[in-house]
């Protein structure tokens, strides 16, 4: 709850406007703070930001460890200006404790963050300050502390990225990705964003990860799972695919293991920021192993795999790829 929210529930409070919960709350700390200074009505907002900001330390050391409770008083509402002062310290107290305390904190002490983007045709590998590590794929951002504090240990990721995650049962790792939140204990998963489809694909090779969006569980995956969610349409899919695939972008080599046509070429378009098409749906169905060396050119990689499934391709004008040709059937 941030400063201006305190305030207009204060407003509410004084014409009457608030729920019963909101009274008691008001009232509990009015009869414990009977402070008659009129300060907050004279101060502009910059002024009313430093002086909450002034009780920060003394609200972090106040706050109980165990849940709060709310005793409803009885009495008659003292609507006095004088006492405003203390109600907003006070609130900012007691609704840390039931709603958004670390918010709050985020406010008055905002984490200082470090951002690491990867150019396109690079990738980053990057060692947290819990033991954790990160391979962050190329045209992707991640932003990260210096150091893990509070309850939860906490990123941002934007584009692709592969999380190996020291285990903390007391300390979960959450990783924000757009809409998405993805919070594990100790595992390790990818983590791939496509902005242009408004896509969102957890993939799990260790342990057990939780996903979700702004407002529900979407799903809890393990081992050779996968969830995808449209953040657009809100659609869920959870499949079992075979995760080293989905990882082999960390590698130096491109894999093809028993792979179709179609998934080689999605692979290409990642690894050469290349659009590929098809002009033939059968060859998407084709499949095919094989394995190239890094360094090598897209059109060489193109010939060996057209070979392999009795195709062909052009380049068109744009710079995209059109593949055709019969087919393996």
């Amino acid at each position: 709850m941030s400063p201006d929210q305190i305030e207009a529930l204060l407003v509410r409070y004084l014409e009457g406007q608030t729920t019963t919960e909101e009274n008691q709350l008001v009232e509990r700390w009015l009869e414990q703070n009977n402070n008659a200074n009129a300060v907050w009505p004279g101060m502009d907002q910059p002024a009313k930001d430093k002086w909450l900001s002034g009780v920060f330390d003394e609200i972090s050391n106040t706050i109980p460890k165990g849940s709060a409770k709310v005793l409803p008083l009885p009495g008659k509402k003292r609507l006095l200006w004088q006492r405003i002062a203390s109600i907003a310290a006070a609130l900012l107290i007691s609704f840390a404790l039931y709603l958004e305390w670390q918010p709050i904190k985020m406010h008055f002490q905002p984490v200082q963050f470090n951002t690491l983007h990867v150019p396109p045709k690079h990738k980053k590998q990057v060692h947290l300050a819990d033991g954790s590590q990160v391979w962050i794929n190329e045209g992707s951002e991640l932003k990260y502390p210096e150091i893990f504090e509070g309850r939860t240990r906490e990123v941002y990721l934007s584009g692709e990225a592969y999380f190996d995650i020291a285990h903390n049962a007391a300390k979960p790792f959450i990783i924000h990705t757009g809409k998405v939140v993805t919070t594990v204990l100790g595992t390790a998963f990818n983590i791939r964003e496509d902005q242009n489809n408004h896509t969102v694909v957890v993939t799990v090779t260790r342990g057990k990860v939780s996903v979700a969006d702004e407002h529900k569980l979407l799903g809890i995956i393990i081992p050779d799972q996968q969830i995808s969610f449209n953040t657009s349409k809100n659609e869920v899919v959870k499949a079992v695919v075979d995760a080293q695939q989905v990882i082999a972008w960390q590698h130096s080599d491109l894999h093809f293991e028993d792979v179709s046509f179609a998934e080689a070429a999605l692979k290409l378009q990642q690894r050469f920021n290349v659009k590929i098409s098809f002009s033939n749906e059968k060859l998407k169905n084709c499949r095919f192993t094989g394995t190239s060396l890094n360094g090598e050119k897209l059109e060489k990689i193109l010939k060996v795999i057209c070979a392999f499934n009795n195709a062909s391709y052009q380049t068109r004008p744009d710079g995209s790829i059109l593949i055709g040709g019969k087919g393996c059937k």
